[in-house]
């Protein structure tokens, strides 16, 4: 694993809002021991906006409908394309989108993709597995097992199928990224998202939700990958 994929993933994991909740919290118990009492006051109160704000739907809507809006759904299939690549991650949730995309195209070779960190199973074989119980035939299978993020995805796909074209299946938020990733690396991707969320409605019951909270951070986590790639031509 490279020092450079290990710095992205740190400081990502130290801009998410949790983690920011977190440590105003510590901040708050440490002025508290140490007898500074206004202080610990004004980092709670400066914990509990912030949270409020990252587990409301207006926040959480704000930030992730731009990324949603900007493919949408699949209806046309072009008549070249034998290939669906299911990137990895979120896996139940997208897999609708590619069973009906191959329920469209039956001969079609679903690629399934991830490696997996704590698990003797990769994310691809998972997925795979996934597919075979909803009725995706096993020989219409493919695995890429080693990828560990979207541009080792990206870069072992253009090894597999160069630069023919082929639909790519990621949750909706994650698709302007990944398309970037995949262009840059010379691949013809077509955009298939699945997993769109659902706009909340505002009010006093949309605050203090874990749904909004993955959502937030769902949006945050790409816009910090576009600002990687912007930065990293």
């Amino acid at each position: 694993m490279s020092i450079g994929f290990l710095i992205k993933k740190g400081i990502s994991f130290l801009l998410m809002p949790l983690t920011i909740a977190i440590l105003l919290s510590a901040m708050a118990l440490w002025s508290l021991h140490k007898g500074h009492i206004k202080k610990a006051k004004r980092y709670m109160v400066a914990m509990m906006l912030w949270t409020a704000l990252i587990t409301s739907a207006p926040i959480s809507n704000l930030l992730i409908n731009p990324l949603e809006k900007q493919y949408s759904r699949l209806e046309k299939i072009p008549a070249n394309v034998e290939y669906i690549l299911f990137l990895g991650g979120d896996k139940e949730r997208r897999a609708w989108e590619v069973i009906r995309l191959y329920q469209q195209m039956p001969n079609a070779t679903i690629i399934t993709s991830g490696r997996s960190l704590y698990d003797i199973e990769s994310e691809a074989f998972k997925t795979a597995r996934l597919l075979q119980e909803a009725g995706v035939k096993k020989e219409n299978i493919l695995m890429q097992s080693e990828a560990k993020d979207t541009k080792d995805e990206a870069q072992a796909l253009k090894k597999r199928i160069g630069s023919k074209p082929f639909l790519l299946v990621t949750s909706a938020y994650h698709m302007p990224r990944a398309m970037k990733l995949f262009q840059r690396e010379g691949t013809n991707p077509i955009a298939a998202p699945g997993d769109f969320n659902r706009p909340e409605e505002d009010g006093i019951n949309s605050i203090f939700r874990s749904d909004h909270l993955e959502k937030t951070e769902q949006a945050l986590h790409e816009y910090l990958g576009l600002l990687w790639l912007f930065l990293k031509p």
